[in-house]
Order: C-alpha cells, then structure tokens, then sequence
C-alpha cells in the first residue's frame, strides 16, 4: 500500500527545474556537442552546398585557388626571387604547404562570420552556438582533401613518392583543424561584439601568411629564432606536412611548442566564446 501511495505520488507532482544564471566563466559543456552530433553534420553539410551554390565552376574552386596561388608563389618566389626548396621543385614544395595554408585561413573566414550570418537561427531556435564556428571549421576538409589528390597527382608527374612519413599526415591536419577552431572561437565572438574584426581579418590572414613558411623554407630562419617561429602553430603544420609528403626536415622537438600553443589558443577560445555566448542574442 505505501508503495503504491509513493508511486501514485511520484505520477502526479511535476518535477521541478530550476533554472540558475550561469556564472561569468560558465562550464563547456562539450557533451551538447555530442547530443547536437547530427545537427553538426547537417550544418557541415550545408556550408559544403551553400559554398558553391549558383557558382559557374562549382568545387573546381576547391582546386583553382590553391593551384592559382602556386602558380603565382612559383613564378615570384621559385622564378624571380629563386628562394631554396630544400632540393624539391619548386611548385611542389608550395603546394605542400598552400593546402594546410588555405584550410586554416578559410576556416578563419568562414568561422569568424558564422555567427553574424546565422543570426536569424541564433535569436529563434537554441542549440549550442559553438556549432556554427565547428561546422565553419570542417566543411573545409572537403576542399583540403580535392586539393590533396591534385598535390598527388602532382607528385607522381615529377616522380616524386610520398614518403613512410606520410602516416603523420592526419596528425598534422588535426593540428590545423585545432588552431583554426580555437582562433575561429575567438574571432567569431569577437565579431557579434565588434564588426571591426571583418574589416582586420584580412589584413592578419595576409600578415600570418608572410610569417608562416608557405612561399619559403623553414631553413631560411636563423637557428636563435626557431623557438620564436615556432610559436606559430601554422609553422609546425607547414613544416609537418612537408616532412611528412616530401620527406624534408623533420619537425623536431619545436613541434611540441606548436602543439602547445594550438591547444593553449583552443581551450581559451572554448571559455571565451562560452563565456560571450549568453550575449549573442541580443546583440547580433
């Protein structure tokens, strides 16, 4: 009988939920991300057909820019200015590098103004906002991996085998994929609070492309400037992505500085976008 009293009770008094303010560095709450899994990928998917919707070339983009920019970089840096490529032709070693390169910045585009341009879903429906920069950030492998089959493509015209190395190449990706979600976080935050960041981003993606060895070797820089240099994550992923296609210099012990930065620069991000999300609605 008690039993039955306590059952019938628990049937007819509602639960209570409370709902608290979150606190000024509010938890991640990255388990949302995992619930929301389907959501990612439909929005993943989205940003892939949106790209080149009503496009005359459609994905060939994905090939013309990488290939017109090692077109360019080969004639100035490799023809004019004869910079080393560590003995590798020349339009090879570039393109090596333009690919990690062009992921990277184009996640910073595409992430910095995820937000914005998602605003009408941001002030109607909630699910976790990180998801937009996230999904920013990986419809860009769909490109990075076209590319990757005209960079082989190019490797085996000049008789060039990619190397045992070629193991390590996800785990580079993975480098550049980190740095790019954890820089994108704070741009796409910063950009609901500041439309400047739409104006100056250009003009960092340009200033981080001379500072990172896309166009010239890494043996360029003197040997009490490496642990500097490498405090860019994009050097370590260049100069990995080399070593692992085209068996250049090794990345060494300096790759754990990069490392260290990239996932230093993502955990930040992470807390600062928590911490703006709750501000998003009204102000973008």
């Amino acid at each position: 009988m008690t039993k039955a009293i306590e059952h019938l009770a628990e049937r007819e008094i509602p639960r209570v939920i409370v709902i608290k303010p979150p606190r000024k560095w509010a938890s991640l709450n990255l388990r949302d991300l995992w619930n929301y899994r389907e959501l990612i990928g439909f929005m993943t998917w989205r940003d892939i057909i949106v790209r080149y919707k009503q496009t005359l070339l459609g994905v060939l983009w994905a090939i013309l820019r990488p290939v017109l920019t090692m077109v360019v970089f080969s004639l100035i840096f490799g023809g004019l200015a004869k910079l080393p490529s560590d003995d590798i032709p020349y339009p090879i070693f570039s393109f090596a590098a333009i690919l990690p390169w062009e992921l990277f910045s184009k996640a910073l585009s595409d992430a910095s103004r995820s937000l914005v341009q998602n605003s009408t879903m941001i002030t109607k429906v909630y699910f976790p906002r990180m998801i937009l920069p996230l999904a920013s950030v990986i419809s860009g492998v769909v490109d990075f991996l076209i590319a990757l089959v005209i960079l082989l493509g190019m490797m085996l015209f000049y008789r060039i085998v990619p190397t045992v190395n070629i193991w390590a190449l996800p785990l580079f990706l993975i480098l550049a994929l980190v740095s790019s979600l954890g820089v994108g976080l704070w741009l796409s935050a910063a950009n609901v609070m500041y439309r400047d960041v739409n104006y100056i981003l250009p003009f960092i993606t340009q200033l981080w492309l001379y500072i990172t060895p896309v166009a010239y070797s890494n043996s360029l820089i003197p040997e009490k400037w490496q642990f500097v240099y490498a405090l860019n994550p994009m050097a370590g992923v260049v100069k990995g992505f080399r070593w692992a296609l085209l068996g250049t210099e090794a990345p060494g012990r300096l790759i754990w500085v990069s490392v260290a930065v990239s996932v230093l620069v993502l955990v930040t991000g992470l807390f600062y976008f928590k911490r703006m999300e709750r501000q998003f609605a009204d102000l973008v």
